[in-house]
Formats: C-alpha cells, sequence, structure tokens
C-alpha cells in the first residue's frame, strides 16, 4: 500500500475515534442539543424577520428570539406539564385508595345486559374477570404515571440545568446558525449538493411534523380537555395530554380516550352530559385534522399516517416524551437519504429499455 494511502487510512481511523469519543462525551445532553436545534429551526422565519428591521445586530436578534420563544413556548409548556403531573399525581392516589373503581363500569354493563356476560361466557369468554384486569391494567398505568412524577420532582436540578443548556445552544443556533451549516457542509464527504438537500429536510420534516402532528395534537387535546371539565370529568389536563397523543393514530385518534368517558357518562346517569361530550368530540374535535392540516402544513412534506405512527411510537419506545419529535424526524430523512440514493444512482441501473430489446 502506498505510504499516502496508509496515513490517510490511519487519519480517517483518527477522524472516527475522535468523533466517536465526542459524541460519547455529549450523550448526557443529547436532548437540550436536538430541542435546540428544532426550536431553531422552527423558529428560523422568526429570525429572519427581526434580522431584516435590526440589521447588523445578530447577537441582539438572537436574544428577542430567545426571549420570544421563552414566553410562546416553554414556558406554557413547563406550565402545562406540572398540572398534568400533579393530576397524573392525584389520579394515583385516588385509584390507590380506591375512590376510584375502574372496573364499576364494566360491573354495572354486566348487570344491566345479563345475556351478553351469558352469550360471551357460552362461547368461552370469561367477562366476570374483565373489571378485575381493567383495574389492575389501570392501577399499574396509575402506578408507572405516579413514579414518573416523582422521580420527575426528584430531578428538578438536572432538568433546570438542562433547561438552560438548551437555552445557550439556541442562542449560538440562532446567531451562528447559518456559518456552522456551511463549515457541516464542508467537511462531511457526501458532496455538497446532496449535504443541502439532506438538512433542507431535516428543516422541512421538522416544521411539519411539529405543524401537522404536534400542533394538531395539542389543539385537539385542548378542546378535549375543555369539554372533560365542562362535563365534570376529573384531570381533565392530564386527558387532554392522554388525547393529544393519541392523535398521532390513524383514522381513530382522540376517540380512543373520549369515547369510553361518553360511556361511562350515559352508564352513570350522566346522559345529557354524555351526549353533550359526544357531539363535541364528534364534530369539533374530529375535525380538527381536516381543517387545520393543510393551512399549517402546505407544502411542506407530509409523511404517510401510518409512517409517522410507526415512527412516533418507535421514538418514544426508544426516547421517551422527545420521541414525539425525534421518531417522525428519523423517519423523514429515512426517506429522504433513499430518494437521494434513487436519483444518484439511476444511472448505474440498466436502463428497461435497452435490456428489453
Amino acid at each position: 500500500m502506498h505510504p499516502k494511502q496508509v496515513q490517510n487510512s490511519f487519519f480517517l481511523g483518527l477522524v472516527l475515534l475522535v468523533s466517536a469519543a465526542f459524541l460519547y462525551l455529549i450523550s448526557g445532553y443529547f436532548q437540550p442539543i436536538f430541542w435546540a436545534a428544532i426550536l431553531g429551526v422552527l423558529f428560523l422565519p422568526v429570525q429572519y424577520a427581526l434580522e431584516r428591521r435590526l440589521r447588523n445586530r445578530p447577537s441582539l436578534v438572537a436574544v428577542l428570539t430567545v426571549i420570544l420563544i421563552f414566553f410562546t413556548v416553554l414556558v406554557p409548556s413547563l406550565l402545562v406539564t406540572s398540572a398534568v403531573v400533579n393530576e397524573a399525581a392525584h389520579l394515583y392516589q385516588r385509584i390507590q385508595s380506591g375512590e376510584i373503581d375502574p372496573g364499576a363500569a364494566l360491573r354495572w354493563l354486566q348487570g344491566w345486559m345479563p345475556g351478553l356476560t351469558s352469550w360471551a361466557e357460552g362461547i368461552g369468554i370469561d367477562v366476570g374477570q374483565w373489571p378485575q384486569k381493567v383495574s389492575d391494567i389501570v392501577v399499574k398505568a396509575s402506578q408507572y404515571i405516579g413514579g414518573k412524577a416523582l422521580t420527575a420532582g426528584q430531578n428538578v436540578a438536572n432538568f433546570m440545568i438542562k433547561f438552560l443548556i438548551m437555552l445557550y445552544l439556541l442562542f449560538f443556533i440562532l446567531r451562528d446558525g447559518d456559518q456552522m451549516m456551511e463549515k457541516i457542509i464542508a467537511a462531511l464527504p457526501f458532496g455538497d449538493d446532496r449535504e443541502r438537500e439532506l438538512f433542507g429536510k431535516f428543516a422541512e420534516v421538522s416544521r411539519a411534523t411539529l405543524k401537522g402532528t404536534l400542533v394538531i395534537g395539542i389543539v385537539q387535546g385542548a378542546l378535549g380537555g375543555l369539554a372533560f371539565a365542562v362535563v365534570g370529568i376529573k384531570g381533565a389536563a392530564f386527558w387532554a395530554t392522554i388525547m393529544a397523543v393519541m392523535s398521532i393514530v390513524p383514522a381513530v385518534g382522540t376517540a380512543l380516550v373520549w369515547i369510553p368517558a361518553v360511556v361511562y357518562l350515559l352508564l352513570t346517569g350522566h346522559v345529557a352530559a354524555g351526549i353533550g361530550l359526544l357531539v363535541w368530540c364528534a364534530a369539533v374535535v374530529g375535525s380538527v385534522d381536516n381543517l387545520l392540516r393543510p393551512r399549517l402544513v402546505g407544502g411542506d412534506t407530509e409523511m404517510p399516517d401510518l409512517l409517522i405512527l410507526l415512527s412516533t411510537l418507535g421514538g418514544l419506545s426508544m426516547f421517551g416524551a422527545v420521541g414525539l419529535i425525534i421518531g417522525p424526524v428519523i423517519a423523514g430523512i429515512f426517506l429522504t437519504v433513499w430518494e437521494i440514493y434513487g436519483t444518484t444512482f439511476r444511472e448505474l441501473l440498466p436502463d428497461k429499455a435497452a435490456t428489453s430489446e
């Protein structure tokens, strides 16, 4: 092997080794880095609008944008998260004390429709065990939620450190983002055009995911939670959050939450409240996606609903709550890489017309 090739091979190995060590070094701060990048990408139009008004003052523009993000996005998110954690802990306590019996509605249904119970037992379904199974599932879920709330309370200091790091990084991303991007493009060996397309796709998918999935989920959850509060269902903020997450499920979405609530109200004698909740959620909450998605997403890339669902569930299982965004972004970049591959190497494939002759 030529000495120059040996030198290049060793240097490439050193680059990979040092890069892996650096990534391991900052792995504990992946989430603040990711959220800073996402918020920076999302608020780039605001950044550019301020730059047009305050020319040659990039630091001031970045500070103003960070302040805007802090009060319009971060503070409301922290307040909602605090309310959800409190309600989840309260729900856990009520279930543990026996104040809430998740299997009561099923037992009432069994007494109201004994024929259905007999028919189910006739085909081998032990309906009598359903109330206890439902209670066990809800108790385990509440224990999980209560444990997460306790863990969150114990890690306040760690959260605040990462929160401040995110704000610090966000300032530099907003101020120096374009220069950082050009340096990364110049360093990567994939070809500048491909790299620009890949980074552009990252920004596009991030915006589409936030606007088309997260924002719509928040709106649906807020409208559903408001209805829950009006009809007297306790823990409205908690159930609103559950509906916001469930909104990613194609076709059914938030109905997975509000339909059982409607059934519960009807079975417990709150007929007017149940019918009102049914009409509101079916007519208003259910139509939010069709009304808002075309306006919010517009010309941005839209992924298939099934791919959004699978990537979101995968992101949640691997990264936790931040996976709601990371999962779809990774899926969007995956599609982009394969599109670039197909376009770049299409000429290497045998021509169909030539092979058919």
